[in-house]
């Protein structure tokens, strides 16, 4: 198994690809199913980079240093989980999962875990405090959080046409493929305007103290493993997702 324990943090997204592709490469045979969100991440990771190169944000080392830490979650909780160690509860279900579901909806436990759970974590690791004061940073961090969007939305059709080609698909699902890319892109828009959502409420937590940001993290994993039960109900996921939403979003903090 691939390890990073002796390296410091990826100092840009180029580097997290590689360990990406480390990950991948090493993967052993048994929990062969967690290739397809790992296949997945590595190609929005890789669109995310290109992005950053061609100059669509308006803080590109922002972005990369935030992709980064984004990034390491995911690799963290891949790695702990394979060498037997405990994980948040959204990574757990979603690492344990039945192999035989259809690629999709491994995929979609992924993006549960890795976005609901780990991406208002990863924000928080490149905000600071007194970055949450200032409303002109702000504006421009949530503006930058948005352009992702255009990046993912890009990915969609590719990202369908790869899992088309590890499973076949029913006669329903290939009539309601250009709905089901079209919900895609509508719910991942959804979830990660929570996300902002989400982000502030756990920066709020962080500035009373490490006990106030525990309990409201706490929530939010409860929260996103709860989706974990609409993401394997019967029926045509996708649309469904378009229609009630992929997010989860923290309530009030109890005063």
């Amino acid at each position: 198994m691939a390890s990073d324990d002796d390296k410091p943090p990826a100092a840009g997204v180029a580097e997290v690809v590689g360990r990406l592709q480390c990950r991948l490469d090493a993967l052993p045979a048994e929990p062969a199913h967690r290739r397809i969100f790992l296949g997945t991440y590595l190609r929005t990771t890789k669109a995310v980079g290109d992005a950053i190169e061609q100059a669509r944000f308006e803080d590109p080392d922002w972005v990369d240093a935030w992709d980064v830490r984004f990034a390491e979650l995911y690799l963290d909780a891949h790695d702990l989980e394979l060498a037997g160690h405990a994980v948040a509860r959204p990574w757990r279900l979603a690492f344990d999962a039945p192999a035989e579901l259809p690629p999709l909806l491994h995929v979609l436990l992924g993006i549960n875990a890795h976005v609901n759970y780990d991406l208002p974590q990863a924000l928080l690791a490149v905000i600071s405090d007194d970055d949450f004061a200032d409303r002109v940073l702000m504006d421009r961090r949530r503006r930058d959080h948005e352009r992702i969007d255009a990046v993912l939305a890009s990915r969609v059709g590719a990202e369908d046409d790869q899992l088309s080609a590890t499973s076949a698909k029913s006669l329903l699902d290939r009539v309601l493929t250009p709905l089901n890319r079209l919900s895609s892109q509508r719910f991942l828009r959804e979830s990660r305007q929570k996300v902002w959502h989400n982000t502030t409420e756990l920066q709020r937590a962080r500035a009373e103290g490490p006990d106030a940001y525990a309990v409201r993290l706490a929530e939010l994993e409860l929260l996103s493993a709860a989706k974990i039960a609409d993401l394997l109900r019967p029926g045509q996921v996708l649309l469904r997702l378009a229609v009630t939403g992929f997010g989860v979003t923290l309530p009030p903090a109890q005063r």
